[in-house]
Formats: structure tokens, sequence, C-alpha cells
């Protein structure tokens, strides 16, 4: 199958399953193991935890990365009586928790840790764990407070409800969307459910059903992701020059999608600054642009915030959103001065951000081949002029880091991080018709062979951050698809 046609099946796909493709969650499964027994799928989900504990008893990635997946998947377990796998869990928690010093920039994170941890403690099981150093109760109880006072809380505590406990079951201060998720999380919407009958039950309860039919009982992180996946994908294409039927309705609804203070990923999470501007960008160029001032309400001043009260700041952000004022710039040609202040503004940011070794890394994406893509690609079409040192700092980490057998990855070689190098080091030249260096096209070719030997995977390494490290698999689909078709134009225009 050619590149086009491939780009032509993903896009069909989106309009074939619009709450999007997400990989299976531990965190999440964990959780509707605990509070959703009575749910279809519950056997299934107690198997798909104990087949992907790992050989040292934890689940999950390397690093800091595994701990919340091993919390979860433990305390699951600890609740079903499956001994020895809780038992294994138990162990790698003891030994791991008295070294966590730095954990991953999750959401939520300090809110689940805690929570998690307490529940474990209340098994009674041994010696209580203790909280990793820097971490206490206070949010979690902060926020189980507010949800028992029936006060409003924040849209984006939403996505991590089940934080709360036995107070998220059935709060009047909660309801959920018109397709039935609370906080587009199977937990949250469990949580709520909880053991009683919320107003509204049913609707939540037939979306706990059909997410569990789909997956066939472990659940994602986080679903629908229809404006995230779609914008995405979309994008990654149409800047590469992919050559894609996208149906008229998906740009339309894409447009819709966008209000006066932005887009969410999909239903029942807040409005995000990176959803939003992602989502412009594609429309850009689909030959949709729309003006981006719905940005300018995330705008902190000093950079753009992912959404409103956010903590931490990300370098992805800040280039995507740098990618949708240019794209708006640079195509409606009577606006071509448009927003100059904050697109300069933004690649100074992006500039100062770069890590000293080229690359940037960024609080969304476990792996910095994303954050440098996302700014060698926004620095190079939408920075003005001046950057190229900024770049060409970054295209040499990118080589200096290639694996022996031609890929590029945090941990591993991964399809999913080569894609994102051989953009990096091909894009935006060879659209454009400018010349690539040598170098790069060597090291390029070594990824495309390496991509070409991994062929169609059904699944990859998760590596997008939310509660859990997911993948948003057509979105990653879609980078290889254009990191393929770059090198593929670079190789026939040689």
């Amino acid at each position: 199958m050619n590149i086009a046609h491939e780009a032509d099946a993903l896009v069909a796909t989106l309009m074939a399953t619009p709450w999007g493709q997400v990989s299976a969650s531990i965190y999440e499964t964990g959780r509707l193991v605990t509070l959703a027994p009575w749910l279809a799928g519950h056997r299934e989900r107690i198997d798909y935890l104990v087949r992907t504990q790992r050989p040292d008893g934890a689940w999950g990635a390397p690093g800091g990365y595994s701990l919340v997946p091993t919390l979860s998947a433990t305390e699951a377990l600890l609740t079903v009586g499956a001994a020895e796998s809780a038992g294994k869990g138990l162990a790698a928690l003891r030994r791991q928790l008295p070294n966590v010093t730095d954990l991953p920039d999750m959401p939520a994170v300090d809110l689940i840790v805690p929570a998690l941890i307490a529940l474990i403690n209340a098994h009674g099981v041994g010696e209580p764990l203790p909280l990793p150093t820097g971490l206490d109760s206070s949010r979690v109880e902060r926020v189980r407070r507010v949800v028992s006072s029936g006060a409003q809380l924040p849209e984006k505590l939403l996505h991590a409800l089940e934080v709360a406990g036995l107070a998220s079951s059935g709060t009047l201060s909660v309801r959920p969307t018109a397709i039935g998720t609370v906080g587009a999380s199977p937990a949250a919407t469990a949580a709520w459910l909880g053991s009683g009958a919320p107003r509204d039950a049913d609707s939540a309860r037939r979306h706990l059903e059909a997410v569990v039919t789909r997956y066939g009982g472990p659940v994602p992180v986080g679903l629908p992701i229809t404006v995230f996946e779609r914008g995405w994908v979309l994008s990654w294409l149409a800047r590469a020059d992919v050559s894609v039927e996208v149906p008229p309705e998906m740009v339309a609804d894409l447009r819709a999608s966008i209000g006066p203070s932005g887009t969410p990923a999909g239903p029942g999470l807040p409005v995000d600054a990176d959803t939003t501007s992602v989502a412009l960008h594609a429309l850009a160029l689909h030959g949709m642009a729309r003006d981006p001032e719905s940005l300018l309400t995330f705008d902190a001043g000093t950079h753009f915030c992912t959404w409103q009260g956010e903590d931490g700041f990300s370098v992805s952000v800040n280039a995507h959103v740098l990618d949708a004022f240019g794209a708006y710039a640079a195509t409606r040609p009577e606006r071509a001065n448009a927003y100059a202040e904050v697109r300069e503004r933004l690649a100074l940011l992006l500039v100062e951000r770069q890590r000293p070794d080229g690359s940037w890394d960024d609080r969304w994406h476990a792996s910095p081949y994303y954050a440098t893509l996302s700014c060698v690609l926004s620095l190079s079409e939408y920075g003005g002029p001046g950057l190229a040192p900024t770049v060409s700092r970054a295209r040499e980490w990118v080589l200096s880091t290639q694996r022996p057998d031609g890929s590029w990855g945090r941990w591993e070689g991964t399809p999913e991080e080569t894609a994102y190098a051989i953009q990096a080091l091909l894009l935006p030249e060879v659209v454009r018709g400018d010349k690539v260096q040598e170098r790069y096209r060597r090291a390029a070719a070594c990824g495309f062979q390496y991509l070409q030997k991994a062929g169609e995977m059904s699944d990859y390494p998760p590596l997008w951050h939310d509660k859990d490290l997911y993948t948003p698999i057509a979105v990653v689909r879609a980078a290889i698809l254009a990191a393929r078709h770059v090198y593929a134009k670079l190789a026939i225009a040689r």
C-alpha cells in the first residue's frame, strides 16, 4: 500500500471511531477493578493487570513512570484478593518509594499518589507505604472537602475525580456530559457512579459499557479525544505534504469545535491551548484558516499556559501556539503582520528554553524527540530570521543520539520517536524543495530503514503524558506516515 492510500485509510478510521484511538491504561484499568466490579469485563481487567506485570513486580515504563500504574494495579489486585501479583507489586513499591526523588510531571500526580498509597495502607498488609519526599495528603483532602461541600470543582479536576474517594459518588456538583462521561475518564466516571444511583446514572453506565465493550475489558486513561486526534493527524500529514482525502465534514467539525475560549481535546475536558493551537494550525494548512484570537485567553504574559490555573510550563504547547499564529499570518496575506509581537515573544521563549545539548523536553510527552520536533518545526517555519543556529544545534543532538539500528528513542528505539527524529532532520526543507545536508539525509535513510523493518504495528510503547502514559494510536501512525513520506520524497528528488 502506498503512503497516500495509507493516509486515506487512517483518516477514514477517524470518522469510523470518532471517540478516538487510545491505548489501554494500567492506572485507569486498576481503578475500574476497584471502583466498578459490577461492570462487564471485570475478569478481563484483572487478567490484563496480571498479564502486564513486569518480572520485577512493577508495572509501566522505567523509573518514576512506573509509580502510578504500580500503585493502581497493586491496590486493585489487593481488593480482589490476587495475592501473588499483589504481593509482588507491594515488594516493588517498598523498593521504589524510598528512592523516589523526582516524579514525572504528570497530570494530578500530586493527588493520585497520596490517594492510592492511603488506599493500599488501608488494606493493612504489612508496614504502611511511605509517601515520596515532597508529597503529602493536604491537596487530596482539600479536593475531598470541596466535593463533599457540593461546591463546583475546577473543570480540570474532573478528569481525576476518583481521588476524592467516596465523596465523589453521586455528588450533585458534577454532571456527566451529553455522551455520559465524567472528565473524559472511565475512572472518574466510575467514581461518580459509586454504589448509589445518582441522576444521569444511566448515561454514565452506558458510556462505561461502550468503552469496555470496545476495549474488551481494560480501559484507556482518556476518552473521547475527538478534536485532539483529528487536529494532530491532519496537521502531521499536511505539514509533511502527504496527499490525503479529508472528508469536508471533518474539517467543518474541527472548525466548529473552536469557541471564543478555544476547544477541549474532547467532551468532559477543559478547553486547552494545545488542542486549540493544533486544531487552528490544521485548519490553516487545509485552507480554512481562522483568527487564533481565542488563544489569547491562555496568554500568561511570560508564556501561554495549557489551561487556566496550570501548574507548570510546556514547551510543546508554546511551540504549537506559535504554529497557530504563524500559519494564520502565512496563509492570510492581508493579515501577514497579525500577532507579530506574540510570534516574536514565543520564538524567543523557545530559544531560551533549549537545553545545552540542543534538545527540548516537555511536560506532555516522555520523549525529548517530541518536544524537539515541535520546536524545530515552529522555529523553522514561523520563528523569523536568525534562528538557524538554534535549529542546527537541535539537529546535531538528533544526529548524536541515533542508535546503531537506525532508530531513536529515550529508553529504546521506537517507531514513534524515530519518526520525530526523521522529520526534525528533514522538515521543512524537503517540502520547500531546499537543500538537505548529506549527514541528515544519511541518518534519515537509516531511520527510514528501521521504520520499514518495524512495519505496521497495532500498538506502540506509551509515551504521552496523562495520569498514566498512553499512546494516541492514530496520531502516532500519522507521524510515522509523515516521516516515511518526507524521506521518500527526498529520495526521489536525488
